[in-house]
C-alpha cells in the first residue's frame, strides 16, 4: 500500500508523537507549529521520547502563513488537526480561503465534541473525519522535544455519522491499515460521535479538577473525596450527551471511570497548560457539558463548581 503525504497541524505532545511514528513508517509528514517549538523543529528536527524509546525525525515544519505560501491543500492525502481546541476556530478562520476549494479530507484528533462542527463549517461535512487519541498522554518538554506515554490508540470515523455507501469508508479503511502498520493501534467507528462523547466523559472527569488541584489522574481517582468529584463530573457528561442525541448510559460511565482509574498516573493536558501559563481547554471540555445541560434543563453542580473555581484561579 502506497505511503501517505500527511500535514500534521499542531506538532505538540499528541500530534508530534503520531507524526514521528508515521514518518518512521515511511510516510511523508509536514508539520505546523509556532514560536520556539517551530524554530527548534526547523533547526534540530522533532525528537519524541515515547516511554524511553527515542524517535527522531527531521521533518519540514512551517507556520501557517509559510504553509499556505509553500503548499496547496491537495498536495496532501490527509490533513490531521492536533491543535488545542481553543485554536480550532481561529486557525480555521486563518486558513479557510486556502482550504475551501480543495478536496483533501481533514481528520480531527482533538479534545472536545465541537471541533468537527467548526471544521465542517469551512470545508463541509463530506471532508470531515472525526477522531480521538485514546489512552495517551503527551506534552512538549522543551522546544523540539515531546514526551508521550500510553497505548496511544486512535479511533476515527466519518463525521457526524457514517451514511449508507459513504465514500469516506474506503479512505478510513486505508488509514486504519496504514496507521496500524505504523504501530499506532487504530480502529474505525461507524458512530464517531459516540466515541467522542465517551472521551469527553474522561476529559471532563479529570482535566479541570487536575488543573485546579495540581494532581495527576491516578491521584485524583484514588483519593477518597476527589474520586467522588471525578465520578460526579463524568456522570454529568453522560447526562449531557442526550443533547447531541448520543445518549450514553450507566455502562459507559462505569467503563470510562474504570479506564481512567486504572490508566497511568499522567498529568492531564489541562494541568500542563496551566503550569505553562497557556490558555486552558476549559470551554471545549467543561463548557461543552454545561451548555448542553443548560439546553436540557438539568443541573451539573460538580462541573459548574470546578469550572468556576478554575476560571477564578486563572484570574
Amino acid at each position: 500500500m502506497a505511503g501517505l503525504k500527511i500535514l500534521m497541524m499542531g506538532a505538540g505532545g499528541i500530534g508530534g508523537y503520531y507524526a514521528a511514528r508515521l514518518a518512521q513508517a515511511g510516510h511523508e509528514l509536514v508539520l505546523t507549529a509556532r514560536g520556539d517549538h517551530l524554530k527548534a523543529l526547523k533547526t534540530g528536527g522533532l525528537t519524541v521520547d515515547y516511554e524511553g524509546e527515542i524517535l527522531h525525525q527531521a521533518l519540514p515544519a512551517f507556520s501557517h502563513t509559510e504553509l499556505m505560501q509553500k503548499h496547496e491543500p491537495d498536495d496532501f492525502d490527509l490533513i490531521v488537526i492536533a491543535l488545542k481546541s481553543t485554536a480550532t476556530a481561529p486557525v480555521m478562520d486563518e486558513i479557510s480561503d486556502w482550504l475551501e476549494n480543495a478536496s483533501v479530507p481533514i481528520l480531527s484528533l482533538q479534545n472536545g465534541v465541537d471541533n468537527e462542527l467548526v471544521i465542517a463549517g469551512v470545508v463541509g461535512e463530506d471532508r470531515v473525519l472525526g477522531g480521538l487519541a485514546v489512552r495517551i498522554g503527551g506534552h512538549i518538554t522543551e522546544p523540539g522535544h515531546v514526551f508521550a506515554e500510553g497505548v496511544a490508540q486512535v479511533v476515527m470515523g466519518a463525521w457526524p455519522r457514517q451514511r449508507p455507501d459513504d465514500p469516506r469508508v474506503s479512505l478510513l479503511r486505508r488509514l486504519e491499515a496504514l496507521f496500524n502498520a505504523a504501530g499506532i493501534p487504530t480502529t474505525v467507528s461507524e458512530n464517531i460521535r459516540y466515541e467522542l462523547w465517551r472521551k469527553l466523559v474522561i476529559n471532563n472527569g479529570v482535566n479541570p479538577l487536575s488543573a485546579l488541584t495540581g494532581l495527576d489522574t491516578r491521584s485524583l481517582t484514588h483519593h477518597p473525596e476527589f474520586r467522588k468529584i471525578v465520578h460526579g463530573m463524568m456522570a454529568e457528561t453522560v447526562a449531557a450527551s442526550e443533547a447531541d442525541d448520543v445518549n450514553l448510559g450507566p455502562e459507559d460511565l462505569a467503563e470510562m471511570f474504570d479506564l481512567i482509574s486504572n490508566f497511568n498516573a499522567i498529568k492531564t493536558s489541562m494541568l500542563v497548560d496551566k503550569e505553562k501559563g497557556r490558555p486552558l481547554e476549559l470551554d471545549s471540555i467543561a463548557g461543552a457539558v454545561l451548555r448542553r445541560c443548560e439546553r436540557l434543563g438539568i443541573e451539573a453542580p460538580y462541573t459548574m463548581t470546578v469550572s468556576a473555581l478554575l476560571s477564578h484561579s486563572q484570574g
